[in-house]
């Protein structure tokens, strides 16, 4: 599908001075997309259509993309949204759900003028309560719509420089000390994507919610992700005497490979389990050949894992996400401070919950997250 946004006597008369206008495609069906996002430099698995398709099997978001190109011809541009539509949480575009940062693929000033008004007639044609976009890049939308932030933390490490220099920027005591630790108590390495690494890794994130006092993702979700991504996801697992005590999860897109999430068994943290399959992820990578280990995105008060992703050597960044929404709906903008007692609430009550029940408490939750 491919369709030119119906515009206003308005934005008709604005459009004469701009040199493009914004059409919106599927990225699912569109064949262009793919090809586009695999070229662009500044794109990431999460515009990916693996990402995308998992994001609509698991929680029934519909993709859409929009571009300043005409139809028929290559992409030249584009910014992917999702739909998510909630009766618990209201209707929005969110670029896009679940990802750690999601670049407006836009490299002209005059082209990204051009999205930020045909962004705000989508809003107020299609009635979203907000719409979010979470850029990598530093991005400078101007439009007469309300805005918000937030702001994240990022890092990512440079795979460039050999073995032995990026275990060498490692911090010594803490990182690696631990890894020696790891190989001197027989820790087994193992990765895969099957359906039994599957389930040893959704055991111990789910360890890893309960002490974090939030609930995991469905599995469905990384069933998905794994029907989406074949051979380019990994569960990645470390086992003491048979017995899994750490895993992660693994995608690869281009030239890079992205960590997106993990749990353990704390009852053997002493171990460095965690700290082996770090190690282990970055040998994998130069094998490979990639540039890049994506470690994504921490929240700014989380001191300790912002300490921990550094001493790899790992470079930081700031991640801002906008919301843009009508004037005077201050309800839909980021509220950081002021929603953090609802957080504690809820982290209280995941606390008491049952374990099993932690996997229905996702499952519902996330679907109305995005």
């Amino acid at each position: 599908m491919y369709e030119t946004l119906t515009e206003t006597p308005q934005a008709v008369s604005e459009k004469r001075l701009e040199p493009r206008m914004l059409h919106r495609i599927e990225p699912l069906t569109d064949l262009r997309w793919e090809v586009f996002v695999k070229r662009h430099p500044r794109a990431s698995v999460f515009h990916s259509r693996p990402w995308l398709d998992a994001l609509r099997r698991t929680y029934g978001y519909e993709p859409v993309a929009y571009t300043t190109t005409a139809p028929g011809h290559p992409l030249q541009d584009g910014a992917v949204f999702c739909r998510v539509e909630s009766m618990l949480t209201g209707r929005r575009l969110v670029s896009v759900p679940f990802s750690d940062h999601c670049d407006l693929l836009v490299s002209e000033p005059q082209d990204l003028a051009v999205f930020a008004k045909g962004l705000e007639r989508v809003l107020h044609k299609e009635n979203w309560r907000y719409i979010e976009i979470r850029p990598l890049h530093q991005t400078e939308i101007v439009n007469g719509l309300g805005q918000s932030s937030a702001i994240y933390r990022f890092h990512q490490l440079d795979l460039r420089p050999d073995l032995e220099t990026l275990l060498g920027n490692c911090h010594k005591s803490s990182t690696q000390r631990k890894i020696q630790r790891a190989l001197r108590e027989g820790l087994v390495y193992t990765e895969g994507s099957d359906e039994s690494l599957l389930n040893d890794f959704y055991r111990l994130l789910v360890l890893a919610r309960q002490r974090h006092r939030l609930p995991p993702q469905p599995k469905s979700w990384y069933r998905n992700l794994t029907e989406a991504f074949g051979r380019d996801l990994k569960f990645r697992l470390a086992l003491k005497d048979g017995r899994p005590v750490a895993g992660m999860l693994t995608l690869r897109y281009k030239d890079t490979l992205v960590y997106k999430n993990g749990g353990s068994d704390s009852r053997f943290h002493n171990l460095g389990a965690m700290h082996l399959l770090y190690w282990e992820s970055i040998r994998d990578a130069k094998n490979l050949g990639l540039r890049r280990f994506d470690l994504g995105r921490t929240d700014a008060e989380q001191a300790g894992l912002i300490k921990f992703k550094s001493r790899w050597g790992a470079e930081q960044s700031t991640l801002t996400y906008t919301r843009f929404a009508t004037k005077g709906h201050s309800q839909h903008v980021f509220d950081q401070n002021g929603s953090a007692w609802k957080m504690h609430l809820l982290k209280h009550a995941f606390a008491l919950a049952p374990r099993r029940l932690l996997p229905a408490l996702g499952t519902f939750l996330y679907k109305h997250a995005g």
